[in-house]
């Protein structure tokens, strides 16, 4: 996988997936707790997403290099490197409201967990900028919450 021979990249790309178990173990056994990791997972990728976005977008084409994807590496390349606060801001905005869904219940909680999904399988072919296989783990924590849905942080019981 391209960026292992980066130290920081391999690091990271450990400690991302050991996180993910976490977050996969939390969702089966204590899944109000899972919910409230991951608002506070996407609540931290919005922050980060908006703030680089904005002080240095050209840090997001870095990606292109790493992806798996030769349909992102173009992608990156092309129309998004000329467009980067624009999307990465939707992008940073659609996790804040991820975040904010997984505090709340019913239908809003249900589309922010398959929002999440679709994100974190959206984001896979970026490999090791991603944390690959970490998005597949996440996302399959976000559908056991998904069949869960009843287990909301501020009730006591599951």
């Amino acid at each position: 996988m391209k960026g292992l021979e980066n130290p920081s990249y391999l690091f990271m790309l450990i400690a991302f997936n050991v996180l993910a178990l976490i977050f996969l173990l939390a969702a089966v056994k204590w899944p109000r707790i899972s919910r409230l990791l991951f608002f506070f997972l996407f609540s931290w990728a919005c922050w980060m997403n908006w703030t680089t976005s904005q002080r240095s977008p050209a840090d997001y084409l870095q990606y292109a290099d790493l992806n798996l994807s030769s349909w992102y590496r173009n992608f990156i390349n092309g129309w998004f490197s000329k467009h980067i606060p624009l999307v990465v801001g939707f992008i940073a905005t659609c996790q804040g409201l991820i975040a904010i869904s997984m505090l709340l219940k019913g239908w809003i909680y249900k589309i922010g967990c398959l929002g999440g999904i679709v994100f974190l399988l959206a984001i896979a072919p970026f490999g090791v900028g991603s944390g690959f296989p970490c998005t597949i783990t996440f996302a399959i924590a976000l559908a056991v919450l998904f069949k869960k849905g009843k287990s909301y942080w501020w009730k006591t019981g599951n």
